[in-house]
Order: structure tokens, then sequence, then C-alpha cells
């Protein structure tokens, strides 16, 4: 039990929270292509996104994983993208920064979400059994997703000036 909460309960939870996060951002992401701000549904990505990495500790472990690292890693990128944007107001560089670390975090958890989908989805983890993933299949998808991601990014700081 954690917070009152079963173990099944928990990762339901983190589950739904991961996946609005993933949807916002992703949203999120193409209205910036087109220099949109979207400030509720930004606010929603961000507060999700800080949610998913939490919850994430709410699971029982024994030693440092590296879903805490990528955890840790995010929640410094997102208090960054905080920071740019409701501290700083995106002025000057914090543009860019803001853009990178939102970009960076939405990315960790759709690598999550990658390699989750590879252990939990059938006739994807018999394309890639290990665990974790790490055969050829899981490494192209993976290396897909970086080069979009990378992308995208490059697209969002070129277009993206909110007025």
């Amino acid at each position: 039990m954690m917070l009152g909460l079963s173990l099944h309960a928990v990762t339901v939870l983190h589950v739904v929270i991961s996946l609005v996060a993933i949807v916002a951002g992703i949203v999120v992401l193409f209205g910036l292509f087109k220099s949109q701000s979207m400030p509720g549904l930004t606010a929603i990505f961000l507060i999700t996104t800080i949610l998913t990495n939490a919850t994430g500790f709410m699971f029982p472990f024994e030693k440092l994983l590296p879903s805490h690292i990528i955890a840790i890693l995010s929640l410094v990128l997102l208090a960054i993208a905080c920071y740019a944007l409701y501290g700083a107001k995106l002025a000057g560089a914090w543009r860019p920064i803001y853009l990178i670390t939102a970009i960076a975090s939405l990315y960790l958890n759709v690598f999550v979400l990658v390699i989750q989908s590879f252990l939990k989805i059938g006739p994807l983890h018999e394309l890639a059994p290990s665990v974790p993933p790490s055969e050829p299949p899981f490494a192209v998808v993976q290396g897909i997703v970086l080069v979009l991601f990378i992308l995208a990014t490059v697209r969002a700081v070129r277009r993206y000036h909110p007025a």
C-alpha cells in the first residue's frame, strides 16, 4: 500500500498520468510548430509530466534503477522548463531553453513508453524479448523516436516565437 493505494492502483494511476502527459505534450509540440502557446494545455503537459516522474518513485525499489535516473533527469529538465516559461517568461535565451528542456522531457516520457511497450505488448516483446529490450527492432524504434524528437526540437526552436 502506498498512500492508501494498492500497487495495482498506483500502476494504473501512473500509466494514466503518463499517457495524458504524452498526449498533451504532443499536442503542445504541434502547436509550437505554428507558434501557438496553448497555456492551459502546456500547464497540463508540465504538471502531468512532473507527476508521472514523481509517481514513478512510489513503486517499491531497493536500489537506484535506470528508470529513477531518467525520472530525476526529467524532473531537472522540467524545473528548468517551468522557470523559463513562468519565471523568465521566455525572454531572450529562455525561449530556446524552454523548448529544448520541455521537448526533451516529452522525449524521455516517450522513450519510457517505447520500453514499456516492448516489455508489455506481446508482439513487440517477441521482437525484443530481453529485459530490458536490446534487440535490433527495439534499437531501430528508439533511434527513429530520437531522430524525430531532434528534428521536432529544431523545428520548434525555429518556428516558435510567442507574441
